[in-house]
């Protein structure tokens, strides 16, 4: 008995301690089950909490440490990367076998920038892991992180081995070759890669353009050739195909690809927009060098109208059109096509911009007035909007309105000092016809501390003063500054006469006014401030004189009419 009674103590020790570890398991396992669902709700604090009082009471269990790690990489603070690298070091410790432990590791020593150790995890895990050479390409694309180009390319050419001719590999090889200056290895991957996918145009057009970026334009051009010759819906290759024409200076076959493309209804529209946008910007810069091309400039027109014959309701391609015939001055056609757009619902801001821009030129103010309030529900915080209703408004004296958007696109423009003077030159106008001078004069004045020699402000500044008899001094000045700088200026030589005669100054305001008439710009308006400056010197016959010629120019001006009848004033 004495012998066996150690014996015995000992199986009932044994007994007891694997009751205590079954106990603990299920407590795991309890705890286990808990971190799961708080990791499954996102809630990862509560959830590392549990993990790792699992960890205390399985200690060899992998998966909770990789779960452990799982979630601290999951932080952004250098300390929760270096502990979840440790904690997927104890994961691999106790279990070689599973591979999302060997990504995650790798993933982690990544972050850290140890390039070595996640190399080192992903060519472990195809040592220890059956059917995981998938992998090969997130290896090889650290090995290019860390500057190995030569490990990516062996990496790259073993999963070729595996896989056969693929395009991940080709591509990043071809890459790699061209970085070092190997064109022709980048070439061969090219090569390489369309013979194994014969029929595939993205890796057809891929080789041209590497082919066409190392000076080798006419092997890129029989290769497309070639391909369209065997694939005659190859949209994109002739569109290629056609730019390469252009740049070896075969214009001719460059356009007999680009009206294939055009009538092509494989092509998707936006490329045929773009190529137009192409087109349009080789016009511009054209008639910005004053380059002559009636034939490019037909060209361009029946390619857009081929466009707006298969898609008339596309609002992208009617915004084409207006901004290729604003570029070929065509103002009436570019006003149809921008009107088309915005009608088509472009919320393009330009196509709106243009379109009254191209309103104020052609004078159509009622449809500025009505777009431009249309525009601005969809742009309430552009400048350029509210200023063309303003000036749509004063137009239309409808002063109140006009000087509303007018103030408006001056808040939008504190930042633009230039666009500011504008805009107070013409509130300066506005506040004059609404007869609140002292807002008016206050406009004017800002306009000119911008620029002293705004001629459009001093003409009107200086003519409103005179009208007005108030502060003529200062409208003398003006209006001679501005004949000094517009010496032949008919309009402008009218308002000094105006403001001389406003001054009593009638023989200075006769020479004056005498030369705006004599360079043969002269209106009804200058005929007949000529004349009351000769019936001021008492000049009466040729006074009336110059009063008919106002009213052979102006037949329905009332007020001539009594000063002729009158001979005198009114």
């Amino acid at each position: 008995m004495l012998v066996a009674a150690p014996a015995f103590s000992q199986k009932r020790k044994s007994t007891t301690d694997v009751k205590s570890n079954d106990g603990r398991l299920r407590e795991a396992e309890f705890f286990f089950t808990e971190a799961e669902k708080y990791f499954i709700l996102e809630d990862y604090a509560k959830a590392l909490v549990y993990f790792q009082r699992v960890a205390e009471l399985n200690p060899t269990n992998g998966t909770v440490h990789y779960k452990i790690a799982e979630i601290l990489a999951k932080g952004t603070k250098n300390e929760d990367i270096l502990k979840a690298s440790q904690s997927i070091e104890l994961a691999l410790k106790y279990e070689k076998k599973n591979k999302y432990f060997y990504v995650l590791a790798s993933t982690i020593y990544a972050s850290l920038g140890a390039f070595d150790k996640a190399t080192d995890a992903l060519e472990t895990m195809m040592k220890e892991v059956k059917g995981t050479e998938e992998y090969l390409f997130e290896l090889a694309a650290l090995y290019l992180y860390d500057k190995k180009e030569d490990a990516a390319l062996k990496i790259y050419n073993r999963a070729e081995d595996i896989m056969g001719v693929n395009e991940v590999s080709s591509l990043q090889k071809q890459r790699i070759y061209l970085e070092r200056g190997k064109v022709t290895e980048a070439i061969a991957e090219g090569e390489k890669l369309l013979q194994a996918f014969p029929d595939e145009e993205r890796y057809a057009l891929g080789f041209a353009e590497a082919l066409a970026g190392n000076e080798q334009r006419s092997k890129a051009i029989q290769l497309l050739e070639d391909f369209i010759k065997d694939h005659p819906d190859a949209g994109n290759s002739k569109m290629v195909l056609a730019g390469l024409y252009k740049d070896v200076g075969q214009e001719q076959k460059s356009r007999n690809y680009v009206m294939e493309v055009f009538d092509d209804p494989q092509v998707d529209i936006s490329s045929k927009v773009l190529m137009m946008g192409t087109y349009n910007a080789t016009l511009s810069q054209n008639r910005t060098r004053k380059i002559s091309d009636p034939e490019l400039e037909k060209f361009v027109i029946g390619l857009f109208e081929k466009l707006e014959s298969n898609y008339p309701t596309e609002s992208n391609v009617h915004l084409i059109g207006g901004d290729l015939y604003m570029t070929l001055e065509k103002d009436d056609a570019a006003k149809r096509e921008y009107l088309r757009a915005v009608r088509g619902g472009t919320s393009n801001f330009e196509a709106w911009q243009n379109l009254l821009y191209l309103e104020t030129q052609s004078d159509q103010i009622d449809s500025l007035i009505v777009h431009s309030e249309e525009a601005l529900e969809m742009f309430p915080n552009q400048a350029m909007i509210y200023y063309f209703n303003g000036f749509g408004h004063l137009r239309k004296r409808n002063y109140k309105e006009a000087a509303y958007s007018l103030e408006q696109s001056k808040k939008l423009s504190a930042t633009n000092p230039t666009f500011m003077s504008e805009l107070n030159g013409i509130l300066g106008d506005c506040y004059n016809g609404s007869k609140e001078y002292a807002k008016s004069d206050q406009a004017y004045e800002e306009a000119l501390k911008f620029n002293p020699n705004n001629d459009l402000v001093l003409n009107n500044y200086s003519y409103y003063l005179s009208l007005r008899k108030e502060n003529l001094d200062k409208a003398e000045k003006m209006s001679s500054q501005l004949i000094k700088n517009f010496p032949d200026n008919a309009s402008y030589l009218d308002t000094h006469a105006w403001v001389l005669y406003a001054r009593e100054k009638y023989k200075e305001a006769k020479k004056i006014i005498e030369r705006a008439i004599q360079n043969g710009q002269a209106t009804a308006t200058h005929y007949e401030h000529y004349g009351d400056i000769l019936f001021q010197l008492g000049d009466i016959d040729n006074a009336v004189k110059q009063w008919q010629k106002a009213k052979q120019r102006d037949g329905g001006n009332a007020s001539l009419d009594k000063k002729i009848n009158s001979r005198k004033l009114n």
